[in-house]
């Protein structure tokens, strides 16, 4: 995969994580390198092994997660990262970029993000955490300094309501990474 776009794959804890190894294989046969990192809570949705056969890649599930070399893992990502993409992405990741908490190894490459990447997020929650106050501020706080949100769509919630919340398809998660790496 010479030349290939190197994405960052956040993958926070919601039940739409699962879907994420699906946008992996997507992303990887576009010819892209995806690293995937996993939140501690999106390990109890599912492991990393998918994602690591997927992206044939090595996956972060720590911050102290280190590999051969000096430079830690996630300063050589935000360095080398031309997309962030973080997909589903909770209320939680969504208040920690809104406000700088680096804290695990996925907020702390976001914050330590190299100002050609772009940052593109998923969201996937209960309707009510997307419309709530607090979540509206983040996100226009967000979009403001020039992060891209994709979806969330309305339909039927793992938590059993209906309404806005739902990971957008990944396959149009895939198109935009895509558009946005052009």
């Amino acid at each position: 995969m010479n030349g290939a776009k190197q994405i960052v794959l956040g993958v926070t804890g919601s039940i739409a994580a699962y879907k994420a190894a699906d946008l992996t294989s997507l992303l990887h046969k576009a010819g892209h390198r995806v690293q995937v990192v996993m939140t501690v809570d999106a390990q109890q949705f599912i492991t990393a092994l998918p994602f690591k056969t997927l992206s044939r890649q090595p996956v972060v599930t720590d911050l102290y997660d280190e590999e051969e070399g000096w430079k830690p893992t996630h300063i050589r990502l935000a360095d080398e990262a031309d997309l962030l993409l973080i997909a589903p992405a909770t209320a939680n990741i969504i208040a920690k970029l809104a406000h700088g908490v680096a804290d695990d190894a996925l907020s702390c490459i976001a914050l330590a993000l190299n100002p050609r990447a772009r940052l593109l997020v998923a969201p996937a929650m209960n309707g009510k955490m997307w419309q709530h106050p607090a979540t509206v501020a983040n996100v226009t706080d967000l979009r403001e300094r020039g992060v891209e949100f994709i979806g969330p769509e309305e339909g039927m919630l793992s938590c059993g309501y209906e309404g806005v919340g739902r990971l957008w398809p990944v396959e149009r998660i895939a198109v935009r990474a895509n558009e946005l790496l052009k």
